[in-house]
């Protein structure tokens, strides 16, 4: 197995470090673990000491009774450099928690701490796994710092959504769970991280909006979250990602093109760009099939009225026109909300009807998953059959969702 060094900074999310140490243990990873000062108001050294059965450096210069070796290695005859050794050794350096702090001085290359100075000399693929309030996390900062980290190669773990230590405060900015951030660093070791290295991915999240009127609109519960996994998982591969946006009110994922778009209208004609270019497309974007024949410029009035009747016409199939025009090299992957008894057989249905590669089915009928919610439950359906992914966060739906891509490029489709 491998040599994981855990870097763990300030924050109230520490504590979760533990358990991420704990289960790299378990799964038989020889662990290390340096701390900044700050993390220590969270979190004791001792703990950690206890878990790994190694000591636990602080300060650059403290002396390291282990001289860098990881549990069950032979120390070296020297008493080498504490912060260079420890990275020499290691298979992989993951920062979990990475505070906001943190993520600015690595992106900035400082090395003012035995965390960072630690990172600056790591060859091996460096892990950050952040946490933060969220008007951190969104800061233009911030994103700025983790775009140019991910440009040099650093593979991120993106934080969840939901509530923040300050209570009753919500939002984006919980450090991803331990054993999502385990999982993430396993899957560099075996070299899934950058396996979309050099693919145009072309992803599109939301729900589009109809106008009814100047305020008014058709439109659906959509809010984008499970395109924007898809889309930070495939540029946590290496992907160069472009994500076409209806109506998300969440942040882009660091490290991808957004084009925001309003109107089932404006994604086609987005689409109908970026899609000659790419060699996959995940559509998960709720698209109105819907939209008022007649919109008005003006507003509504409601007085004097007794009622208002609304014609619909149909809106172009956006998925199936770009399948029309598609190079037999590119992979083509739908969504199909449905509702109850019939979803596998339906998407089945479509999947041939529209020439697609595979079709990614959730059943709408359950409040627990789908719109608006953190997790999901899907089936993909392909050609050769269906996969069964189980209930869990979108960011691992998104894995599966971008595992079946890999697989239908490896075959040709």
């Amino acid at each position: 197995m491998a040599r994981l060094l855990v870097g763990v900074s300030g924050g109230i999310a520490a504590y979760k470090a533990v358990e991420l140490v704990r289960l790299a243990g378990k799964a038989g990873h020889s662990v290390r673990v340096v701390q900044t000062e700050a993390s220590l108001r969270f979190v004791g050294r001792a703990t950690f000491e206890g878990i790994t059965g190694a000591p636990v450096l602080v300060d650059e210069f403290e002396p390291d009774p282990a001289r860098g070796a990881f549990p069950g290695d032979e120390p070296p005859g020297h008493d080498p450099i504490s912060h260079l050794e420890l990275v020499a050794r290691c298979d992989a350096y993951v920062i979990a928690p990475a505070s906001a702090n943190t993520l600015a001085k690595l992106a900035a290359g400082l090395a003012d701490n035995l965390l960072t100075s630690a990172a600056l000399a790591c060859r091996a693929p460096l892990v950050l796994a952040p946490a933060m309030n969220d008007a951190m996390w969104e800061h233009p900062a911030t994103q700025d710092n983790l775009a140019r980290l991910r440009a040099r190669g650093t593979h991120v773990v993106g934080p969840g959504a939901g509530a923040l230590a300050s209570r009753g405060e919500w939002g984006i900015g919980r450090l991803a769970e331990p054993p999502e951030i385990l999982e993430a660093v396993e899957a560099v070791l075996a070299g899934r991280a950058r396996s979309l290295e050099g693919v145009r991915v072309l992803v599109t999240a939301g729900g589009t909006r109809e106008p009814i009127d100047s305020v008014r609109y058709v439109g659906n519960r959509s809010s984008g979250r499970m395109g924007l996994a898809v889309a930070e998982e495939a540029a946590r591969r290496g992907a160069e990602v472009t994500l076409i946006a209806a109506n998300v009110a969440l942040p882009s994922p660091a490290g991808v093109r957004c084009v925001d778009v309003e109107t089932a209208d404006q994604l086609e004609a987005a689409c109908r760009a970026e899609f000659p270019a790419c060699d996959a497309l995940v559509m998960a974007a709720a698209v109105a099939d819907f939209r008022p024949a007649a919109p008005v410029d003006d507003k509504i009035k409601k007085a004097g009225r007794e009622g208002l009747t609304l014609e619909l016409e149909p809106t172009t199939d956006v998925l199936a026109a770009l399948a029309a025009e598609r190079r037999p090299d590119q992979v083509l992957v739908g969504f199909a909300a449905e509702h109850g008894d019939g979803a596998v057989a339906r998407a089945a249905e479509k999947l041939e009807r529209k020439r697609l590669d595979a079709v990614v089915v959730n059943d709408i009928s359950r409040a627990d998953i789908g719109f608006d919610s953190t997790h999901n439950e899907v089936t993909i359906v392909t050609a050769t059959g269906t996969r069964e992914v189980p209930r869990g966060p979108k960011a691992e739906v998104a894995r599966a969702i971008l595992d079946c891509v890999e697989e239908l490029r490896a075959r040709g489709a």
